[in-house]
């Protein structure tokens, strides 16, 4: 994931708009891509409202010599990089002020892979906060509205139509609550750019209720933060009111390490999000949230336990991770395995979301791997099965 919630500032005011104006973006399976102009060069990038500054270029294109350093803070770290001064940036016909702006310079090339499309980088919060912005998932659209545009004084239907209110400090994230079936609050951003369903840390959930202290993690796994590989596990989630949504049930991402952050309890993702048009205004803290699709819940995804990257040094695909008591441990796979072929697929030819969407699929059903080991081929026929916390087990 990229998920991020990166602590950085935001700038008010900017070119006020007389009339709304139009942008189109692209989804894949759990992102947002739009195409920009950054100091005269075309770009892509995965949209994140979770990032909360303007750009982190992952590719190497020359967009100016870095003239400062950022410190970027995630889920649960910080690290430093070196940042370019924003000279021109333009969505489309709309050319946002640049006064203020920096891009974070973070190249490791490999953003396109993470996405399986073409991707420069990630786009944040910034860019877009001075204006009343709408995305809209059903037509695949940003509209930037008039700041005479007033969401505040609609009334939602709490069916179709839900109003949200945003904390009421703060604005380098969309904090919103999401609400227990016993009324406890959890404070989540808004964050596009979590392509799970939604990510809150075990202690939150602790704080809540809803885990019990000392409560056993059955099945582990590990998540991909911008800083690195931290602990966490899937679980069921009891019924719980997201933004004023109700939704009965949900599989989440449960992060077990505390937030780099006290005042941040995790993110609502994209899984979420793409089952809604959104506008949001920064400046009178409100979020319209429009249903079109029939159903917001998400479903129990199996699978076999396994996590894999393609490694350009190695010229490899490398096992990184796999989960305790999961069937892929079970038969005998290990971390640092090599994978050479998935139902019959060369891995290395994959992006590494679909490499690793290969290990998922309906319960019951198998996958063939072939793997290496100590220069040994081994081969499995490995069984999927759910690895979610909180699942009756006849499930």
């Amino acid at each position: 994931m990229t998920t991020a919630i990166l602590a950085l500032s935001i700038l008010a005011g900017g070119p006020p708009l007389t009339k709304p104006v139009e942008h189109p973006f692209r989804v894949t399976d759990s992102a947002m891509i739009v195409d920009a102009v950054l100091n005269g060069k075309p770009t892509t990038y995965m949209f994140d409202t979770g990032f909360s500054g303007v750009i982190v270029m992952d590719a190497p294109i020359d967009i100016g010599k870095p003239d400062g350093t950022m410190t970027l803070r995630d889920f649960v770290g910080s690290f430093q990089a070196e940042t370019v001064s924003v000279k021109s940036l333009q969505l489309g016909p709309l050319n946002v002020d640049p006064t203020g702006m920096t891009v974070v310079k973070q190249p490791s090339g490999r953003m396109s892979e993470s996405y399986n499309t073409h991707c420069d980088g990630i786009m944040g919060l910034e860019v877009i906060s001075r204006y009343v912005t709408e995305i809209n998932f059903e037509k695949r659209k940003f509209i930037f509205y008039p700041d005479s545009y007033d969401i505040s004084k609609r009334t939602p239907d709490n069916q179709k139509t839900f109003l949200a209110k945003m904390l009421p400090k703060g604005g380098n994230s969309m904090e919103l609550e999401v609400k227990t079936k016993d009324g406890q609050s959890m404070y989540l951003a808004l964050d596009t750019g979590n392509g799970f369903y939604a990510t809150t840390h075990k202690d939150v959930l602790e704080r809540v209720g809803i885990w019990k202290p000392g409560q056993e993690v059955e099945f582990m796994t590990q998540a991909m933060v911008a800083s690195g590989a931290v602990e966490s596990f899937y679980m069921l989630m009891p019924e719980v009111n997201i933004y004023g949504v109700p939704v009965k049930s949900s599989v989440w991402s449960i992060i077990d390490l505390p937030s780099s952050d006290a005042a941040h309890d995790g993110t609502v993702g994209f899984g979420f999000l793409k089952n809604f048009n959104i506008t949001f205004d920064m400046k009178r803290r409100r979020v319209w949230l429009e249903r079109w699709t029939d159903k917001v819940e998400n479903e129990p995804v199996a699978e076999i336990g396994i996590g894999a990257f393609y490694d350009q040094r190695s010229d490899r695909t490398i096992i990184y991770d796999v989960s305790p008591k999961s069937p892929a441990e079970k038969a005998g796979i290990k971390p640092g395995d090599l994978l050479l072929g998935v139902d019959g697929e060369e891995p290395r030819e994959l992006s590494f979301r679909a490499l690793n969407k290969l290990f998922e699929g309906e319960k019951g059903s198998k996958v063939k791997l072939v793997t290496s080991r100590n220069g040994q081929i081994l081969r499995y026929e490995v069984e999927r099965a759910y690895l979610i916390n909180g699942l009756p087990k006849n499930d």
